[in-house]
């Protein structure tokens, strides 16, 4: 009776350590796995994941080429917008002038056959209006050479004594100055009174 007792103490014993060593197994695996049962599937739900990442990754990349593409292109477009304004941007005074070249051209034809020295400067006079009205339509001015010279406006090309001027007064104007929109296009070219 004895030897039943102790064999199943020792069959207690094996059977409580196998379940010991099972519940040990268990907890390692469920550490694995965050914390919940393992059930088999992990590997086929984290393939599913990094395909669906794989995926987005790819479009978002095929989007960013797409567009960094069409920002390419409008670049190119607008640089040869551009360069076509550029080509053409004195179109419009141009054809302005084309007119007064017309006439030039008409009054020296006319002069030569009449040699009319009055109608040819007339001719003259009337064009050089007709170039101040292209101008001034735009934006040009005439610099003024009143009074003192101004270095902002007026260049000095050389000085003269004048009695009836005062000092640094602008005594004479070799070249006119022009100014288109406020800006200084051309300063006057003039000569300055110094004593």
């Amino acid at each position: 009776m004895q030897d039943k007792d102790i064999k199943d103490e020792v069959l207690e014993e094996d059977i409580n350590k196998e379940e010991a060593h099972e519940h040990e197994h268990e907890h390692e695996h469920e550490h694995k796995h965050g914390g919940h049962t393992c059930c088999g599937k992990h590997g086929h739900k984290h393939e599913e994941e990094t395909k669906k990442l794989k995926a987005e990754i790819e479009t978002l990349k095929n989007d960013y080429l797409r567009k960094q593409a069409e920002f390419q292109n409008f670049t190119k477009r607008k640089m040869n917008e551009v360069e076509e304004l550029k080509k053409f941007a004195s179109e419009k005074i141009i054809t302005q002038f084309l007119g007064s070249l017309d006439n030039f051209e008409r009054a020296i034809e006319a002069s030569t056959e009449s040699k009319d020295f009055n109608s040819l400067l007339e001719g003259v006079e009337m064009i050089v209006r007709n170039l101040k009205d292209i101008i001034t339509g735009e934006g040009v001015e005439e610099i003024s050479t009143e009074g003192a010279f101004n270095p902002e406006y007026h260049h000095a090309v050389g000085v003269e004594a004048c009695e009836d001027k005062n000092e640094d007064e602008i005594v004479k104007v070799l070249q006119k100055g022009y100014t288109m929109k406020g800006k200084v296009i051309r300063p006057a070219m003039v000569i300055v009174c110094k004593k």
